[in-house]
């Protein structure tokens, strides 16, 4: 992962992500990656997952 911390309290999922970071352009070239799970993420001892892209333009 880049750039995002996973928490679960309880039945609350909590993501924490830097704003002000970021790790270049996409493969498209078009915006700027600021997190990324780089995929499906499996929370830990729960079933569900997560696939989280935090981007903006460039």
């Amino acid at each position: 992962m880049k750039n995002v911390e996973v928490s679960v309290e309880g039945n609350i999922l909590i993501l924490k992500v830097d704003l002000t970071k970021e790790f270049g352009a996409s493969s498209s070239g078009k915006s700027l990656i600021i997190a990324s799970t780089e995929g499906n993420y499996q929370l830990p001892d729960r079933e569900e997952k997560i696939g989280l892209n935090v981007y903006k333009k460039k």
